[in-house]
């Protein structure tokens, strides 16, 4: 048996990793084991997402995405004073930016009140992502992933005693070896390929070294993966199975507007750009007049996280939404996005991944067959 499988009781070792409740819900449903990110809720909302999942999940597995980063700018409290919070050079880049392009600016009466609703959402510091810990451990969670940064062994262990499984993210070795080293139960190894925060070795190359650097750990193969092709080279290359995330983002399920979803249909692996622009991190996400102008010469260098990611948010992506500016919409996601041309259902993509899984196995054995018998 497959020991993801065993670890959570599923049929199939995909793991989905969706800001999106429906997403989560519907992997599970269908054998794998889904993965909330709650990066982009406040402490309200968990609650009432976990609340959902759990009335509608019918007892399957799932489990939290949380960030954990070794390094941050504080940001404060969740209502943020915007003009001390942020530099006011940053800050007009942006404006001028969106203002030459015929972007109307948020209406004077609304503009506090919309920014703080829309900031409070998010939850990017450590001392955030513990009371967003703190109230998913009141539900019946299987699993909590560290996206950014590793989770120290005496937190490892708390979460242990609850029953809870945990792993986290790696982009290189050395990361994955501390994941080991702090008690993780797994690691997911994330090649450049992925969307979100990710570094800059491709998955092809990771994937095996992290494998052998933490072997018997069990490894996750991330960054790329959406068909039965790349599921199958994962295990080809020593993962137990996979996680993934941009695949999700085309179904009738995810929380990815119309408009995006039409970007993305329409976008090349090269339209998912690795960029600081948009959380001070390196993420990948879909191409955008935004991305492009960070690209320029005279363009300032992204603030620090999360100080950047509250800069587009604030003053960038609240005014792109509100009149859907397309040239200027974007969201994180993979290289995948060139295979992602039309709307299909959560459970079709997992159906599509497991019958190409078999015919890559079918293929492989036919070859290693005929190279016996030559």
């Amino acid at each position: 048996m497959n020991p993801l499988c065993d670890m959570f009781g599923i049929d199939v070792p995909i793991f989905a990793f969706s800001h999106c409740r429906d997403v989560v819900v519907e992997v599970s449903k269908a054998g794998g084991l889904g993965v909330l990110g709650m990066a982009r809720m406040g402490p309200q909302r968990l609650r009432e997402e976990l609340r959902w999942i759990d009335d509608h999940i019918g007892g399957r597995p799932y489990g939290i995405d949380i960030l954990m980063p070794s390094t941050y700018a504080p940001a404060g409290a969740r209502k943020f004073d915007l003009d001390n919070l942020l530099p006011e050079t940053e800050v007009a880049f942006v404006r001028q930016l969106l203002d030459a392009a015929g972007v109307p600016p948020l209406p004077d009466q609304e503009r506090e009140t919309i920014i703080n609703n829309l900031l409070r959402e998010l939850s990017f510091t450590p001392e955030e992502s513990m009371e967003m810990l703190d109230i998913a451990m009141e539900h019946p969670i299987s699993l909590v992933v560290s996206a950014l940064g590793s989770p120290d062994r005496e937190l490892v262990s708390h979460i242990h005693t609850r029953g809870i499984k945990v792993a986290a993210l790696a982009g290189k070795p050395k990361h994955a070896v501390k994941h080991k080293q702090n008690g993780c139960d797994f690691v997911i190894a994330v090649g450049t390929e992925a969307g979100g925060h990710t570094g800059t070795v491709s998955s092809m190359v990771l994937w095996p070294r992290v494998v052998d650097a933490v072997a018997p750990l069990p490894v996750l193969g991330a960054g790329g993966v959406g068909r039965g092709r790349q599921f199958a080279a994962a295990l080809a290359l020593g993962c137990e199975g996979v996680w993934c995330g941009s695949v999700w983002l085309q179904t009738a399920q995810s929380e990815v507007t119309a408009p995006i979803k039409e970007k993305m249909f329409a976008a090349e692996p090269e339209d998912a750009v690795l960029t600081r622009s948009v959380t001070g991190k390196p993420c990948r996400t879909l191409r955008s007049a935004f991305t492009d102008a960070y690209d320029l010469p005279d363009a300032p260098a992204p603030l620090p996280a999360p100080l950047q990611n509250i800069l587009w948010w604030a003053e960038g992506r609240t005014r792109v939404e509100r009149v859907t500016a397309k040239d200027y919409l974007t969201y994180p996601v993979g290289q995948l996005v060139g295979d992602m041309h039309q709307q299909r259902s959560v459970r079709e993509v997992i159906h599509s991944m497991m019958d190409e899984l078999l015919e890559s196995h079918e293929h492989i054995n036919t070859f290693v067959d005929e190279q016996s018998s030559a």
